[in-house]
């Protein structure tokens, strides 16, 4: 039997240790490295190139749509599964957009992460139970549609911003210029229909993309 190797990339430790208790369970999957954020899970799957990676969403600094944009980029035959609490038709169009193979939800039973990492590991696709509604509207409101339409580097400042994150401090995460970050804040409030960065945030609330 072929082991599957796991990089497990979230930022709670309570959460990657009760993961990693269930992989160490079964008799083909194996957790190899484990990332507390975006930065570290694109690293460590250059070291270790694991079968499957296990990928949060939101963590501080870069978030998982981030961190897996650059896995894919890298590598676009990487197979990434997403568990994560944000259940909306928002996360998981841009998760499938990009290519991420699965998406469960934070509270799928032990079962369905075990059979999930097995079925991206083969290189199926796997949606969870809990998200099938919003794979087959795959159609968003007027607001997720204008989400859509943002880049993938636009959506990552949309998200940082709406967190209360500063220019120069997203500059900083993203490794990129203030002036960089500045341009792309001005073409995400264009493209929304925002005044300002309190609007933005509001939307981004109300699309289930940050927590109030």
């Amino acid at each position: 039997m072929e082991t599957i190797d796991v990089l497990l990339v979230d930022d709670h430790e309570v959460v990657r240790a009760g993961y990693r208790r269930l992989f160490e369970s079964t008799d083909d999957i194996e957790v190899v490295a484990e990332a507390t954020n975006g930065e570290e899970a694109y690293a460590l799957y250059l070291e270790h190139h694991p079968s499957v990676v296990v990928m949060d969403l939101t963590m501080p600094g870069i978030g998982g749509l981030d961190a897996s944009r650059r896995i894919l980029t890298r590598d676009r035959e990487a197979r990434i599964l997403v568990f994560s609490v944000h259940e909306n038709e928002l996360f998981l169009n841009r998760a499938l957009d990009q290519g991420i193979l699965g998406y469960i939800s934070k509270r799928s039973a032990s079962r369905v992460m075990v059979e999930a990492v097995r079925q991206v590991a083969g290189g199926e696709p796997f949606i969870g139970q809990e998200m099938m509604p919003f794979l087959v509207k795959r159609k968003a409101s007027a607001d997720s549609q204008l989400v859509e339409a943002l880049s993938p580097r636009e959506f990552e400042v949309f998200r940082l911003r709406a967190e209360g994150l500063s220019v120069n401090a997203i500059a900083e995460l993203l490794n990129v210029s203030p002036k960089t970050v500045g341009h792309h804040n001005t073409s995400v409030k264009q493209k929304l229909g925002a005044a300002n960065d309190a609007e933005l945030t509001r939307l981004a609330i109300r699309l289930g993309v940050v927590t109030p």
